[in-house]
């Protein structure tokens, strides 16, 4: 089951409308929107608009960094423009066409209006969004990417269970839209399948980039008895990672390998969405003979969604939980490959 993010209203979008344009990775997008773009290398020039601030160890972090390694390998141009209020989406996004971008990568439902509006007037531009649902009627230059994020929670949920001291097991997302409520459910679906008796507490913070409500709630989480918790938050996160840090035998599984610097005795595992891989993977195809619009679904055994357990936290965590952790990942890795060869189904649950 794919996940979609039909009818969502603002995935990931800052609260705040009070900075038009920021720039991330060295890219002004002030100078964006008005057209002061340098001369494009050889290669053509591949844009990243992010609708999420940079700095968040995670999802954003992520695609920048392939975007540049990928361009030194292909030898391209590129500009990583953070958009940061909707009503500059099409501004940003026409300046580039009208630059002559060959592709244009942004993320997030919220762009999906802006791309299907503008893509049709750019034709030899390539348009990929990330994390968005399939574009009915699809446009020919235009690539819609979903992540089946879910999957990998519901073995958060089988390894939480499992390693849980306490047998309470918390969540904590950004928004509650359908993907992340589906989260919730398969976390719930996971635990209870090797612990009848688990139970999970789960909240949002209202936001992808409030680390601080992300400790507030973590905090009072812990303090109940919780002593596992996945995070489903971007920037958020640091927070929920904060709070961890501050007691004993507290686990989080995060979302990216960049975390676990952030707590590398708490950081136990990761629900592993790898945005860098996927803008990676999109972009090497575009770049390709034969490339089409359509919609790319990606699961488990894709090298995008994985559920891992860190490498970090095996050296450096609680030796009774490591220990603990090491005795029941064959049981992860066995329902792991039941998903990928459909011998598991995981239901896609999005009502709370």
């Amino acid at each position: 089951m794919t996940r979609f993010l039909s009818d969502l209203d603002g995935f990931g979008r800052p609260l705040s409308r009070r900075t038009l344009l920021k720039a991330a990775a060295g890219t002004a997008a002030a100078g964006v929107a008005t057209g002061l773009l340098p001369a494009m290398a050889a290669g053509g020039l591949v844009a990243l608009v992010h609708t999420q601030a940079a700095g968040d160890n995670g999802p954003v972090d992520s695609m920048i960094e392939k975007l540049t390694a990928l361009a030194k390998d292909k030898g391209f141009e590129t500009r990583v423009v953070y958009a940061a209020d909707p009503a500059t989406y099409e501004t940003i996004f026409r300046t580039l066409g009208d630059a002559g971008a060959s592709i244009i990568v942004s993320t997030f439902n919220e762009v999906a209006e802006a791309f299907k509006a503008l893509a049709p007037e750019y034709p030899d531009t390539k348009w990929i969004q990330l994390f968005g649902d399939p574009i009915e009627p699809s446009l020919p230059n235009v690539v819609t990417v979903s992540y089946d994020y879910y999957l990998g929670c519901y073995l958060s949920g089988l390894f939480g269970a499992l390693v849980s001291l306490t047998g309470k097991l918390g969540y904590i997302g950004g928004i509650s839209i359908p993907p992340l409520n589906a989260d919730v459910n398969a976390i719930k679906v996971g635990s209870a399948a090797v612990k009848a008796d688990a139970t999970l507490s789960a909240a949002f913070a209202g936001s992808f980039q409030d680390p601080a409500k992300g400790q507030e709630i973590a905090t009072q989480m812990y303090k109940g008895g919780i002593d596992y918790i996945q995070t489903d938050s971007a920037a958020t996160d640091a927070g929920i990672i904060a709070a961890a840090n501050e007691g004993k035998n507290l686990m989080v599984s995060a979302i990216s390998p960049a975390q676990y610097k952030l707590g590398p005795s708490t950081v136990i595992s990761l629900v592993s969405l790898d945005f860098g891989q996927s803008l990676h993977n999109e972009v090497s195809r575009a770049l390709a003979d034969g490339w089409k619009g359509g919609h790319v679904s990606t699961g488990l055994g894709t090298g995008v969604i994985d559920f891992l357990l860190s490498p970090v936290f095996v050296e450096k965590g609680p030796a009774k939980l490591v220990a603990k952790a090491k005795a029941v990942w064959p049981q992860v890795e066995a329902a792991k490959a039941d998903i990928i060869a459909g011998k598991l189904e995981v239901p896609f649950n999005t009502t709370l």
